[in-house]
């Protein structure tokens, strides 16, 4: 593979010149400028980003860490940070879990591989990294930045939003149309932003008198398959519910699914509410009500942060992002609502 120094050699210039050319920057006579890029062309000479790293300072490549590749969520996150990076000339890398092994030992492992392969940031997306965490990435810490968690010894560098005010919105959303009997699919406790958003659910549920202990919880893993499989759970336990809150879209729209197939009408029978506000929630049939959280003002915000934090730049950055609930035709007053006995569909078998 040709090297700067083979194309500075075929031109007759200096590896300055030719590295000047390269870059686009710096100042270079005609002639020369003709000659180098002559050169690059019959030597076919494309610049490593390890090249351009031991060259630059900078590979021009910013790392994203996910806990798994799977659905849709993550997918629309990483378009806005791919959208963001490629706008400042820039390009990502993405580290993930593969969902088997322990989280916080593979985010530790995906963020550590990131830095190891020149990555001149990096952002933790949802982060199973604990506080204790950060210290072993040394000085490459203040070069990154959380999405939807927060660390205390670095507050500047996370961007997330109150998600035991989403859960409150969730639950003031149900109780103003009137429901009671309300049944919870919540995520993975591991996940601390779960735990804050069925915190603040189940807290405003207390506050207007409802007996949380008694309501039907299930925990799953955010996924449209575990939706479907929470909803299968829910109607062969006979539980009568009015409500079903998803603590995701994903889980919200496989429930829906569920309901579908055993004959029970959303809204009609039972009203659904998700949370993310992702933009399938707007498709779904019905039309998904959901917590609204602003990713892409978020996102936006974290990339610009990273940015500036790699080259000193001042780029805006918004600190504070509002949280709301997106009404749709998913949610409605009581209708009659399901309990026993209830037409449960034929369990799937897993993928």
């Amino acid at each position: 593979m040709p090297t700067i120094k083979d194309v500075a050699r075929m031109a007759g210039v200096g590896t300055g010149t030719a590295s000047r050319v390269v870059r686009g920057k710096g100042s270079v006579s005609p002639d020369k400028l003709k000659r180098v890029k002559q050169a690059i062309d019959a030597l076919g000479y494309r610049p490593s980003h390890t090249a351009r790293s031991l060259l630059y300072g900078s590979s021009r490549m910013i790392g994203v860490y996910i806990p798994m590749l799977a659905g849709t969520f993550y997918t629309a996150i990483l378009k806005i940070i791919d959208a963001e990076l490629r706008a400042a000339g820039l390009h990502m890398m993405i580290g993930f879990g593969t969902g088997k092994g322990e989280p916080r030992k593979e985010a530790i492992e995906g963020v550590s591989l990131l830095i190891e392969r020149g990555c001149d940031g990096v952002i933790v997306l949802t982060s199973p990294l604990q506080e204790e965490d950060l210290a072993l990435f040394g000085e490459r810490r203040k070069r990154l930045v959380a999405l939807n968690y927060a660390f205390e010894s670095i507050p500047e560098q996370c961007f997330t939003v109150d998600h035991v005010l989403g859960g409150r919105l969730a639950a003031r959303a149900l109780l103003e149309q009137g429901h009671r009997a309300i049944a919870v699919l919540a995520g993975p406790w591991t996940v601390q932003d779960n735990v804050e958003r069925i915190e603040g659910f189940m807290c405003e549920l207390e506050n207007a008198g409802i007996d949380t202990g008694a309501m039907w919880v299930t925990e799953h893993d955010f996924s449209s398959s575990a939706g479907w499989s929470a909803a299968h759970e829910l109607l062969a336990s006979g539980t009568h519910f009015t409500a079903l809150f998803c603590a995701n879209d994903e889980m919200a729209l496989g429930a829906i699914s569920c309901f579908y197939e055993a004959g029970i009408h959303v809204p009609r029978d039972v009203s659904v509410i998700g949370y993310d506000d992702a933009p399938s929630a707007a498709y779904a049939a019905p039309p998904l009500t959901s917590v609204r959280i602003p990713w892409r003002e978020m996102t936006a915000s974290g990339v610009a942060e990273l940015l500036n934090l790699c080259d000193g730049g001042r780029r805006p950055v918004v600190r504070s992002f509002p949280v709301s609930v997106t009404m749709r035709a998913s949610l409605t007053k009581p209708g009659a609502g399901v309990g026993r006995p209830a037409n449960v569909p034929k369990r799937r078998q897993p993928a």
